[in-house]
């Protein structure tokens, strides 16, 4: 059984932060991947950050390089996505899925069994 539940998102003006996060209840393991997809309006759902549970190894889509943080608290099986300087007209919805393999590459969705739903984070200019 697995329980994926996203929280956070909303509203914010270009320029601003906001942060994700998604209570994961799911037995890992070693080759465990925890990741945040994004699907822009008029755009096909893609990678956009993903994390190895087991060692925090993180992996990023460029266009989220430097702006923002994937990262968990084990303690509460909680990953996070830290959003900064969000751009305008970037609005997005935000799905956090989970998958127990390690290959293939983190930025395929079809390799992730569960997923959980929302949030949409709307920047406004």
């Amino acid at each position: 059984q697995v329980r994926l539940v996203e929280s956070g998102g909303g509203s914010v003006q270009a320029g601003g932060s906001l942060r994700l996060a998604c209570e994961v209840s799911l037995n890992t393991d070693s080759t465990t991947f925890l990741g945040w997809f994004r699907q822009a309006q008029g755009r096909a759902r893609e990678g956009g950050a993903a994390i190895h549970g087991p060692s925090g190894t993180t992996y990023y889509d460029d266009r989220m390089k430097g702006r923002f943080t994937i990262y968990q608290d084990n303690a509460k099986n909680t990953l996070y996505l830290q959003m900064n300087n969000l751009k305008p007209n970037g609005n997005a919805l935000y799905c956090c899925p989970a998958r127990a393999v390690i290959t293939p590459a983190w930025w395929n969705e079809h390799s992730y069994p569960f997923w959980g739903q929302g949030p949409q984070v709307t920047v406004s200019s």
